[in-house]
């Protein structure tokens, strides 16, 4: 698959980054890095393109500024590419109302998109969470989203001391913020994973917005915590002590 990662800034190096070294090994990552300012008005995206652009299967849309996603169905054009994602990690770099225009866009030259809010919601068949969740059918971003999206690992555990021992990174998020936490979770109590789980998604850190989002009523920072917790909770639930507690005065039949 030929991905081209559309970026402007360090939030899309980073994510681009991180997909060329951990992707799987025929995938062909490249970059563009789009224009830092537009007028208010795009009369001509032509204006703002290169003569060329690498060969491209799939467009990741990484820009920080919300003209870039106007030049992005002539982007699709110019590789010939079939898909799309274009992550909503802040609403200012991609409104709600632009993002519904591009949608339509790109439906008419025949490309498949997906607006995944955040990117790490991302999965095979749906992207975003709870009323806003998606679903889709794409092979190419499946195959994306099979290795990175929304969060998954596995874990061995020491049966002593109930530590974590190992951390297998099963799907990776694309900022490389489950791949930190991962190395750095090693040794830390089965009981005490989901926290501290969390806790290092903040260190790392997640470049999602801190302002509140509407469709959330929560920051799209905490919201990828959370899809980072749980996929610690899920990996270690079967390691973790219950304990159980009896209110006082309870007496057994």
């Amino acid at each position: 698959m030929k991905i081209l990662a559309v970026v402007s800034g360090e939030y899309g190096r980073r994510k681009a980054r991180i997909i060329r070294e951990y992707g799987p090994k025929h995938w062909e990552v490249h970059e563009w890095t789009a224009p830092a300012s537009f007028p208010i008005i795009i009369d001509d995206p032509a204006d703002f393109l290169p003569n060329a652009l690498p060969p491209a299967d799939l467009i990741l849309a990484l820009g920080e500024h919300p003209g870039i996603a106007e030049l992005l169905p002539d982007v699709c054009k110019m590789p010939s590419a079939r898909s799309l994602i274009a992550p909503v990690d802040r609403a200012e770099w991609l409104p709600k109302g632009l993002m519904n225009q591009l949608r339509g866009w790109l439906k008419e030259i025949g490309v498949v998109s997906v607006f995944p809010k955040p990117l790490c919601s991302l999965t095979e068949t749906s992207y975003s969470l709870r009323g806003q969740r998606v679903t889709y059918s794409d092979p190419l971003i499946s195959e994306f989203a099979h290795h990175f999206g929304k969060p998954r690992v596995s874990v061995t555990v020491d049966s002593e001391s109930k530590t974590i021992a190992s951390v297998t990174v099963e799907r990776d998020t694309p900022c490389g913020v489950m791949r930190y936490i991962a190395e750095n979770i090693i040794g830390r109590s089965v009981n005490d994973a989901e926290y501290e789980a969390g806790m290092l998604h903040h260190h790392y850190p997640c470049l999602a917005s801190m302002s509140i989002d509407n469709d959330y009523n929560d920051t799209l920072l905490h919201v990828s915590g959370n899809l980072t917790r749980d996929a610690f909770a899920e990996a270690v639930r079967p390691y973790r002590e219950i304990h159980y507690f009896k209110p006082e005065g309870f007496v057994e039949d």
